[in-house]
């Protein structure tokens, strides 16, 4: 019987529900974690999020950012992330979007091939 041990579990969890990377011009990496790697109250808040995005006459680009505040691994990521963006709606659609994919499927990363 193979053995299994924590650090080979810990490689398993971060393998399937690892962060979204998203690798800035700069040599920076904007770190998105997966829902699973947030506090409790930050998943039930990016619940409510997810549930504006679906709302009529929301400014969809503030909610948008305050999901990338939420899920980003500190507010520095967020920060310079959302800066590189600027007000370009559709990336940060698209960000979301890819963010969203990737925890569901449980990718480890969407930067990685």
């Amino acid at each position: 019987m193979a053995q299994i041990t924590l650090d080979s579990i810990r490689k398993a969890a971060e393998a399937k529900y690892g962060s979204t990377d998203i690798e800035l011009g700069d040599g920076f990496t904007a770190r998105l974690l997966n829902p699973l790697r947030l506090a409790k109250e930050k998943r039930a808040e990016l619940l409510k999020i997810q549930d504006k995005l679906n709302g009529d006459d929301v400014d969809q680009e503030q909610v948008l950012a305050d999901a990338i505040r939420l899920v980003a691994e500190n507010e520095k990521a967020a920060d310079k992330l959302l800066k590189e963006i600027g007000s370009d709606l559709a990336v940060l659609a698209q960000i979301f979007e890819t963010y969203s994919n990737g925890t569901q499927v449980g990718e480890a990363s969407a930067s990685e091939s």
